[in-house]
């Protein structure tokens, strides 16, 4: 009878050691699979840190790159901008300077037109301003003749007044200088005495127009004298 349960003893033992065999077994299979699972998610997430540094890396390089465009595209911008400019300012420059040409070429073309009109027989024909106007004419060498344009001229710059002015240049007197301190050379009175502004007016016809009645033509052509 013992020798029979010996049997049986021995036999349990055996498959209770078998059974542990493979439950060790099993879970040392587990474990290697857990190791293997843990060791690609590793290697995944170690890809996946190296895609993501790349592609920091070529984002930082494109922003640096998108800097320098911008900069060479605003530098050419600028550069642009600036032979424009230059460029206008030249062609400004050119079309005044072939404006000016083209005024005095008219001008020296000009030639005045003689007076046809009625001459005074002396001075006693005037009053006020226009008769000191004339005496002075006469003293400043010019003839009678001369009389009608240089009543002309002042009529229509001044109406022989001499405290008028402009409102928009600020000519002054009677030959409406401009500046009215002009006059200062022919007398410190200028802004009081109508002789004083008649001299000097007379004496700037004579230098530029020769005459009253070239200085007249002038204003005839031009609007002014």
């Amino acid at each position: 009878m013992r020798r029979l349960w010996s049997r049986f003893g021995i036999r349990a033992l055996a498959l209770a050691l078998l059974v542990a065999g493979i439950g060790g077994g099993y879970h040392l299979g587990q474990g290697r699979e857990a190791q293997r699972e843990g060791v690609r998610a590793q290697l995944v997430a170690d890809a996946d840190q190296q895609e993501v540094e790349y592609l920091k890396e070529r984002h930082r390089e494109y922003t640096v790159a998108t800097a320098h465009q911008r900069e060479a595209q605003r530098a050419a911008a600028e550069k642009a901008a600036a032979a424009a400019k230059t460029e206008a300012e030249r062609a400004r420059k050119a079309a005044d300077a072939a404006g000016r040409r083209k005024r005095e070429e008219e001008e020296a073309k000009a030639e005045p037109k003689p007076y046809s009109g009625p001459i005074p027989a002396s001075c006693n024909e005037y009053s006020g301003n226009r008769r000191t106007g004339c005496a002075l004419l006469l003293a400043s060498g010019f003839g009678i003749d001369q009389m009608p344009c240089l009543d002309k001229l002042w009529t229509k710059e001044s109406g022989w007044n001499h405290k008028a002015r402009n409102p928009s240049s600020g000519a002054y007197g009677i030959p409406q200088a401009y500046p009215g301190g002009k006059m200062s050379s022919a007398g410190t009175d200028w802004e009081t005495n109508p002789a004083t502004q008649i001299k000097w007016g007379l004496g700037y016809i004579k230098g530029r127009y020769d005459d009253p009645c070239g200085a007249w033509a002038h204003s005839e052509d031009v609007g002014s004298y």
